[in-house]
């Protein structure tokens, strides 16, 4: 009797060990869950801004002995070639603006006050237009007051390019619903700051215009994403998740974009000369204004095709080999490629349209249509205005 207890201590021992065994083997072969490599993404995040940095320096020195002629009202590069005003949102978009203090900006407009003394002196032009340059990043054309850093044009990489990083990455739908109103909160102040100021909106109206934009971002991405997930085994709608963000953007940015600028359609823009005054003290066109936020709206929409469609296609293609080799790159890469592509992206989609555009007076209100020129006396035959940015 004692012997066979023995015997089945022993063999309930091996058993239990057994067991044990096979269970650690099991979990050992299950695939264990990536975690997010943060030392490595920050390294790739800062190595795609110091990318679209080091691109903003190259356009700078290579076109200095090109840039035309300083003028105070002016633009160092030609804006009537898509190659100008590209040469010009990438220097606007220079992340390496942010550095600047309030201090060196002041001392920036100090340069260009005393820019009549070097009026015939063009080796002075590239050391006024980084002036400019430096200024303009910082300061609102219209309001003169200081842009904060987040909402600059030249922050939109280094602040926003993160964000969209993490809207990329989520693959359910809590995460994608917070990045998204991260990310369209982030644009409307974007949007908000860089808008033409010379037409007032109320704080009613920037609040219903903000809670619009969210809420419609929120709705796109949640649809889009509950479909995904009834339609799809929890495998492959994982892996198409990572696609949601491109159309839910491109909607939701768009909406976002009209619906924050459109009261500008309704209050109008001034119309101003050759030389960016106003024609009619006072009064504002709309007509001019619907085409400024139109315009704004549609390379806001085109935008996100270069930062949420292509690092995507690259990691699902030509590089998905060599991700799978390598699985701990796969967050850092994409963070990489998203930054870089939301460098080169931005100044060449807001680049499509010229940020003063251009209006004949036959196609504006018709108390514009028959001014004249106060200096020749001759009526005008085009106006300009600012469609903002």
């Amino acid at each position: 009797m004692i012997r066979q207890k023995q015997r089945l201590h022993r063999f309930s021992g091996f058993s239990i060990r057994r067991s044990f065994s096979q269970t650690s083997s099991q979990k050992s072969a299950e695939p264990a869950k990536e975690s997010v490599p943060i030392i490595r993404s920050l390294f790739a995040a800062f190595a795609g801004v110091g990318a679209v940095s080091a691109a903003a320096t190259l356009v700078e020195s290579s076109t200095a002995e090109s840039c035309l002629p300083y003028s105070e009202k002016g633009q160092r590069y030609d804006q009537d070639t898509f190659a100008g005003r590209f040469c010009r949102m990438k220097l606007a978009c220079d992340p390496s603006l942010l550095i600047y203090t309030e201090e060196q900006v002041r001392d920036a407009q100090s340069v260009l006050e005393k820019a009549a003394q070097h009026k015939n002196d063009r080796s002075m032009d590239r050391e006024l237009w980084e002036a400019k340059r430096i200024v303009d990043a910082a300061v609102h054309p219209d309001t003169k007051e200081f842009i904060p850093r987040p909402f600059r044009m030249s922050g939109y990489v280094p602040y926003n390019g993160p964000i969209s990083v993490s809207m990329v990455a989520s693959t359910s739908t809590v995460p994608l619903l917070f990045w998204s109103w991260v990310n369209q909160s982030q644009n409307a102040l974007v949007n908000y700051y860089n808008r033409n100021a010379a037409s007032h909106m109320s704080n009613e109206t920037l609040l219903k215009s903000y809670s619009a934009a969210v809420g419609s971002a929120l709705v796109v991405a949640f649809g889009l994403a509950t479909f995904i997930r009834k339609r799809h085994s929890p495998t492959r709608a994982k892996e198409l998740m990572k696609f949601v963000a491109f159309p839910s953007a491109i909607v939701a940015s768009s909406l976002n974009c009209y619906i924050v600028r459109s009261p500008e359609i309704e209050t109008g823009v001034p119309l101003l000369d050759g030389e960016g005054n106003n024609v009619c003290e006072g009064e504002t066109s709309s007509i001019a204004a619907k085409r400024g936020v139109y315009s704004t709206t549609l390379s806001r929409a085109l935008l996100q095709a270069p930062v949420y469609l292509l690092p995507p296609l690259l990691l699902s293609g030509p590089l998905q080999n060599f991700v799978k080799q390598r699985p701990a790159i796969r967050i850092p890469l994409t963070t990489f490629l998203i930054l870089t592509a939301f460098g080169i992206g931005l100044p060449a989609t807001v680049a499509i349209f010229p940020q003063i555009g251009s209006i004949t007076p036959e196609e504006v209100e018709p108390k514009y249509q028959h001014l004249k020129d106060p200096k020749t006396r001759e009526q005008y035959t085009i106006y300009y205005y600012n469609k903002g940015l």
